[in-house]
C-alpha cells in the first residue's frame, strides 16, 4: 500500500503526543527527531526533509498549541497542514483551454508513460471530454501497438503514422486529424530512453515548438524514490513542465517522490497511478494524502470509488432486503465484487477514519487470499443453498468443501460469520426503531483473517 512504511512510522511517532493534556517542548523535539527519520527513511529530499521539519517545530511550539486544551492533537493539526504544503497544498488540476488542448506526456522508458496515457485518456473521457492518442513513440518495440490495445480497452480512438515519420510530424498530423473530427483534447505518447540524452530533450523541444501543448506531463515511477526527482528537475529544466505523474505508488511504501518532488521541481503532482489496471489513476489531492499517511481516513476519495463502482439501484435493493432480512450469499457475492471494484481492500479500510490505527489489529488484518476462498465456497453451492443456508447440513457442507477445494472448517466458518452478519443486521433494524443497542462481539468479516 502506498506510504505504507512512512505512515506506520509517522503515525507511531506522533501517537506518544495524541491525548496528552500537556505536551512540553522536549516532547515536540523528541516526536520531531522520530518523523525526521521516518522521512528520511522513506527516501524524501533531505533539505525538504530539514525545512519541514523546522516548520513544524516551530508552529509546534508555539504558545498557541502548548497552552491549548488539547496539545497533542494540535501537534498532529500542524504535521498534517505541513505535510498537505509540502505535497502542493492543494489540488492541480488539468488546464486544457485550447481547441483542441494539447497533452504532452513525457518521461524515461519503464516509467509507464504509455499505460498512462491510456489511462489518463480514459479519466478524460469519464469528464465528457472527447480524447485523441497520440502514438509518437516510434523507437521502442510495440509502443504504438501497445496504445492501439490500450485505445481499444477504454474505447478511444489512437492516431499513427507508423514507426516510419518522424515523431514530429505524427504530433502535427494528430492534432490536424482531431481537429478535423472534432476531438477536443490530443494526448501525444512521446518517446522515451532509458535514460536523459541530449537527442531525446531535442526532440521533445522541436514537439513542443510545434504542437504548442497545454500540459507537459512527466510520468515517473514512484518507486524509484530521490531518482524520480532528480528526474523531475532535468525535464522541467529542459522543457518547462507543468505537472507530474506518479506512477505504482500503490507499490510504494516510502513515498518520497510524491513528498519531495514539488518542493525540489515546483512542480505539482496532478495524478497518481494505484495499480495496473485502466481505471487506476487518481487526481493527487495533497490535503487528503496528508490525511491518509497520519491514519486519519479520506471520506471523500472512498465516496469518490463507491460512487464510481456500486450500482446505485442494487445499493437500494441491497437496503431493503437488510431491512427485511432477506439478505442471502447471492447478495454477499455480489457486495464482494462491487467492493473489490473500488481497489485493493487494506487500501480502502485506509480511507476510513480512526481505521489507520486499528488496521495493524490482529482481527482487522485484510486478507485477499481469504476472500478468494470465500468467493469460491459460496459459487460452490447450489441456489436453494444460497439463498437458504440454513438447509446445508453436514453432508452438504463437506460437498461444498469439496468442490471449492477447502475444508470443511472453513465452509463452517463461513456460515457462521454470514449468520452473525445476518444477526448484527438485524440488531441495526432494531436500533433504527428504538430498541436497546446489543454489541456486535467479536464479529468479524469473511475476508478479515
Amino acid at each position: 500500500m502506498a506510504f505504507e512504511g512512512l505512515s506506520e512510522r509517522l503515525q507511531s511517532a506522533l501517537a506518544k503526543l495524541r491525548g496528552k493534556g500537556k505536551v512540553s517542548e522536549a516532547d515536540v523535539k523528541a516526536a520531531m527527531r522520530e518523523v525526521r527519520l521516518a522521512l528520511l527513511e522513506a527516501d524524501v529530499n533531505y533539505k525538504v526533509v530539514k525545512d519541514f521539519v523546522s516548520k513544524v517545530r516551530e508552529r509546534a511550539v508555539g504558545q498557541e498549541v502548548l497552552k491549548s486544551l488539547t496539545p497533542g492533537q494540535q501537534v498532529i493539526k500542524v504535521v498534517n497542514e505541513e505535510l498537505t504544503r509540502l505535497m502542493g497544498g492543494t489540488q492541480s488540476k488539468l488546464e486544457l483551454s485550447s481547441k483542441p488542448a494539447v497533452i504532452m506526456m513525457v518521461g524515461l522508458q519503464g516509467a509507464g508513460k504509455t499505460t498512462t496515457t491510456g489511462k489518463l485518456g480514459r479519466y478524460l473521457k469519464k469528464q465528457n471530454k472527447r480524447p485523441l492518442l497520440v502514438a509518437g513513440d516510434v523507437y521502442r518495440p510495440a509502443a504504438i501497438r501497445q496504445l492501439e490495445v490500450l485505445g481499444e480497452q477504454v474505447d478511444l480512438p489512437v492516431f499513427s503514422l507508423g514507426d516510419k515519420e518522424s515523431p514530429v510530424r505524427i504530433a502535427e498530423e494528430g492534432v490536424a486529424k482531431a481537429k478535423e473530427e472534432g476531438h477536443d483534447t490530443v494526448l501525444v505518447d512521446t518517446a522515451g530512453r532509458l535514460h536523459i540524452d541530449g537527442k531525446m530533450m531535442e526532440e521533445l523541444k522541436a514537439i513542443k515548438d510545434t504542437v504548442r501543448p497545454d500540459e507537459i506531463l512527466l510520468v515517473v515511477d514512484a518507486m524509484t524514490g530521490q531518482d524520480a526527482v532528480n528526474v523531475a528537475e532535468s525535464f522541467n529544466r529542459e522543457l518547462g513542465l507543468t505537472g507530474v505523474v506518479l506512477t505504482k505508488l500503490d507499490g510504494d511504501t516510502r513515498g518520497g517522490a510524491a513528498l519531495s518532488v514539488k518542493s525540489v521541481t515546483d512542480c505539482p503532482v496532478k495524478f497518481v497511478g494505484m495499480g495496473e489496471k485502466v481505471d487506476a489513476l487518481e487526481p493527487f489531492h495533497p490535503e487528503r494524502m496528508a490525511s491518509r499517511i497520519l491514519g486519519m481516513g479520506d471520506v471523500l476519495t472512498l465516496i469518490e470509488k463507491a460512487q464510481a463502482s456500486v450500482d446505485q439501484e442494487k445499493a437500494k435493493d441491497l437496503e431493503r432486503k437488510m431491512r427485511t432480512q432477506q439478505f442471502t450469499f447471492d447478495d454477499f457475492l455480489d457486495q464482494l465484487d462491487q467492493v473489490r471494484n473500488m481497489g485493493p481492500l487494506d487500501e480502502i479500510l485506509g480511507m476510513m477514519p480512526g481505521m489507520g490505527q486499528m488496521k495493524g489489529m490482529k482481527n482487522l488484518q485484510v486478507d485477499e487470499k481469504q476472500l478468494t476462498k470465500v468467493e469460491a465456497i459460496i459459487r460452490s453451492m447450489t441456489p436453494k443453498e444460497k439463498q437458504e443456508p440454513h438447509i446445508i447440513n453436514a453432508s452438504r457442507r463437506k460437498r461444498i468443501a469439496a468442490g471449492s477445494g477447502t475444508t470443511v472448517q472453513d465452509v463452517n466458518r463461513l456460515i457462521k460469520q454470514f449468520m452473525d452478519m445476518k444477526k448484527m443486521m438485524k440488531q441495526f433494524s432494531s436500533m433504527s426503531k428504538g430498541k436497546k443497542k446489543k454489541g456486535f462481539g467479536k464479529f468479524k468479516f469473511p475476508f478479515m483473517s
